[in-house]
């Protein structure tokens, strides 16, 4: 837009703007940081940025490198390049990512109606009919619907590329393809970095997608976030101090100083503000630096104040070396001088690409100028908006873009002004990168391929659990009331079943009250489990951004959570073992209550386990709690104490063999009935539960000796007719014995751990199909 003479003259006007005699001095210098050999849009920043801050944001931040070679009291070393010296300087760039041909389109299914069938009118030709929207009478039972089609673009490292457009547009589906959040196959075009094809496992290591949604853990502060998140991105070999530097310079690079020590907070616990919450969002994908920074509407939801912030610091993020691809709804006057790329969609496909300083160049040719004073991509959106609902809909302005992108190119060929897109190779520009400071997983420049440079974790698998079962312990310890009231359900149910079955007897009376009492008690372990049901569920999009970026291994995950619900379980299982056995009065002594303990905690295991796998499947808390509610009362049901195992039809019999609660139930029978001398039914007690109970004493002993006598030996009312062994076959509980009944306890909870991890794996993968 300006050439050499006026682009001086600009400046040489802007420096005798703030002079001493308007109290403010600004240097002539540009400074820039080492090994940063490019020059951003400067034409289109001047004029547009706010002028009070050119000189601020003049000086890139440091590199991680220099972060962390370099003293907190001495400042890192920059480049000093006179203004004079940059008008003739080339223009080179690392890192160039390239789309070509971008084309992604989705199955709708549509209802069949009288209006299909008589005849309806129809969408205009001249309107594609693949990104329309359906109007009355259109809608068939099926048909595609583009959602990009054929966007080409080109991000280069040090400049931000916003992506514009109306709501269903296709931002957000952009930047999810180049993300790599589109599942191969769906995608068609091409996407590479410096020439070269990119990788799913390449592009998760050298880059990070910030989510829409502040997805953080409530009670740890900004810096425990920012510090966990430093945990598993920067390898093990840099030390704590380095880590804890790295950490407190992003603080400052985020203006997070003054909520440094604050929670992040959630809907019953205030924490930070809205953009700040976002910016720590952002942070916690940035502490390792990563090349390529995609953000989903990162302002969105923000005032104007928090918004400019919030872009401000991914300016300084892609002055670093990096680049920064964003999709914003309607960017304000002050955010648009921090942009250097604008790429706006209008029903997926492409109507403008270019920097903000040519959108005035642009509509003028277009025959729609901009007015003076007019927020130049408010008045384009407007366009566009208006556009899209007249007869010939965004085709003429699509075109247009088309003729001015390949007018503009023969124009730089001519003059020789067009920029290189990038001089170094894929290999090259990561070892440069690398040397820099960025990508610190543990990677070296002297590796030979790429993929090899940088690992895929930062971290082995036991440090990663040790971070993980660290944060979930401070993250739950902040929030005692959780596990204070699953214990209290615990107390509360153990003291009323001790207060119900208070010193049973050896009566049939109380062999009949003690089955009741273990069935109640061992199921009662499962449905205590069901308040870890919202755990997962709430956690699950912090675990999948997360993992989609090699964070830690979903493996680790699994482990770490494992891990970290046994003390819980333990004090539980205590809990519910020391109010009920003695104040029932089992039996079994010190060994039986060991045993007692050992059931109840692996009940507690094999049910939270249980609950665990079905977070990861059902994604809503109510459909959760339906569902685990209903399934343990099948457990119960055919667990063998409302009907033998014998008695059960062979159709059912296999839910018998699959149910949790069968196994518990059966040992705590061995463990309780296992003595074969402890007597149970004593002579004239076998007519107890029958009408022959209130007859008279010496017709039950008269009735007693005449069976003795059919039976050939004398029955007197002491002789005991039932012994623990008579009830277990009685109840059908003689196929496994009390450890083996624990055995295969413990193993159902390793079993849904195992069906976690593979839940975990196969559909969490946050792509679209």
């Amino acid at each position: 837009m300006y050439d050499d003479m006026t682009f001086s003259h600009s400046l040489k006007s802007l420096y005798t703007l703030f002079t001493p005699n308007n109290q403010q001095t600004y240097t002539s210098q540009l400074f820039l940081p080492p090994n940063h050999n490019f020059i951003s849009n400067m034409s289109a920043r001047i004029g547009v940025a706010d002028l009070p801050e050119l000189t601020e944001l003049a000086p890139a931040s440091p590199t991680l490198a220099e972060l962390l070679q370099y003293d907190e009291k001495m400042p890192p070393p920059h480049h000093v390049l006179e203004m004079n010296q940059m008008k003739n300087e080339p223009h080179a760039y690392p890192f160039v990512l390239s789309f070509t041909n971008l084309t992604y389109s989705v199955k709708v299914r549509g209802k069949f109606g009288l209006p299909d069938v008589f005849g309806a009118r129809k969408t205009p030709e001249s309107v594609p009919a693949t990104v329309a929207e359906p109007v009355r009478g259109e809608k068939l039972f099926s048909k595609n619907k583009v959602l990009l089609n054929e966007v080409s673009g080109v991000a280069k490292d040090g400049e931000i590329m916003a992506v514009l457009g109306a709501s269903g547009s296709g931002k957000s589906t952009l930047i999810d393809a180049l993300a790599n959040r589109i599942a191969k196959g769906s995608l068609k075009g091409e996407i590479t970095l410096n020439g070269e094809q990119l990788d799913s496992k390449m592009l998760k290591v050298i880059s990070a997608y910030v989510m829409q949604d502040d997805l953080l853990y409530p009670m740890l502060t900004v810096e425990e976030t920012l510090m966990f998140a430093a945990e598993f991105r920067l390898p093990r070999t840099l030390s704590k101090s380095k880590k804890k530097q790295r950490v407190q310079a992003l603080i400052d690079q985020l203006g997070l100083r003054n909520a440094a020590n604050t929670v992040i907070g959630d809907e019953g616990h205030r924490g930070v503000s809205g953009g700040e919450r976002r910016r720590v969002s952002i942070g916690t994908d940035i502490i390792h630096d990563p090349i390529i920074l995609f953000l989903d509407e990162p302002t969105s939801g923000l005032d104007s104040t928090s918004a400019y912030m919030v872009v401000k610091v991914l300016q300084r993020i892609a002055q670093t070396g990096s680049i920064v691809i964003m999709s914003v709804h309607q960017p304000s006057y002050r955010l648009l001088g921090l942009l250097d790329r604008l790429l706006f969609l209008s029903r997926g496909q492409t109507v403008y690409s270019g920097s903000p300083s040519n959108l005035l160049s642009f509509f003028a040719d277009f025959g729609h100028p901009i007015p003076d004073k007019e927020n130049r991509t408010e008045f384009a959106l407007d366009l566009i908006r208006e556009l899209e609902g007249s007869p010939g809909g965004t085709k003429s302005l699509v075109e247009f873009n088309k003729s001015w992108q390949v007018l503009k190119r023969s124009r730089r060929a001519v003059t020789g002004n067009e920029t290189p897109t990038h001089n170094l190779s894929l290999k090259e520009a990561i070892s440069a990168s690398i040397s820099r400071g960025k990508l610190v997983s543990g990677a070296t420049s002297t590796d030979v391929n790429p993929n090899n440079m940088v690992p895929s974790f930062a971290n082995p698998m036991w440090m990663e659990i040790l971070v993980l079962s660290k944060r979930s312990i401070k993250n739950s310890f902040r929030m005692p009331e959780i596990f204070a009231t699953r214990l209290g359900a615990v107390v509360v149910t153990g003291f009323i079943l001790a207060t119900m079955f208070w010193k049973l007897d050896n009566s049939p009376r109380g062999v009949r009250e003690r089955l009741g009492f273990f069935a109640f008690a061992m199921s009662t372990t499962f449905y205590t489990c069901a308040d870890a049901l919202p755990i997962f569920i709430q956690e699950r999009f912090i675990f999948m951004r997360e993992t989609a970026y090699n964070a830690y291994r979903r493996s680790s995950y699994v482990l770490s959570n494992s891990l970290v619900s046994i003390p819980s379980l333990i004090c539980l299982s205590i809990a519910l073992a020391i109010i009920t056995f003695w104040s029932v009065g089992l039996d079994g002594g010190a060994s039986g209550f060991l045993f007692y303990f050992l059931i109840i905690l692996a009940s507690f295991w094999a049910g939270s386990s249980f609950v665990t796998f079905l977070s990861a499947v059902v994604p809503h808390v109510m459909i959760g709690y339906v569902i685990v509610v209903a399934i343990l009362a099948y457990f119960l049901l055919f667990s063998g104490f409302f009907i033998n195992r014998d008695r059960i039809p062979d159709y059912w019999i296999w839910f018998h063999y699959i149910s949790l609660v069968k196994y518990p139930y059966e040992a705590v029978l061995h463990n309780e009935f296992q003595d074969p001398t402890k007597c149970f039914v004593r002579g004239t007690q076998i007519f107890d539960g029958s009408p022959l109970a209130l007859a008279d004493e010496s017709l039950k002993l008269k009735m007693l000796e005449n069976m003795g006598e059919t039976l050939g030996f004398k029955i007197t009312a002491t002789t005991c007719l039932t012994t623990g062994s008579d009830l277990l076959k009685q109840q059908g509980v003689t196929e496994l014995a009390k450890w083996d009944c624990l055995l295969i306890t413990v193993a159902w909870g390793f079993f849904f751990r195992i069906l976690f991890y593979f839940c975990l794996l196969l559909g969490s993968k946050n792509k679209r199909r």
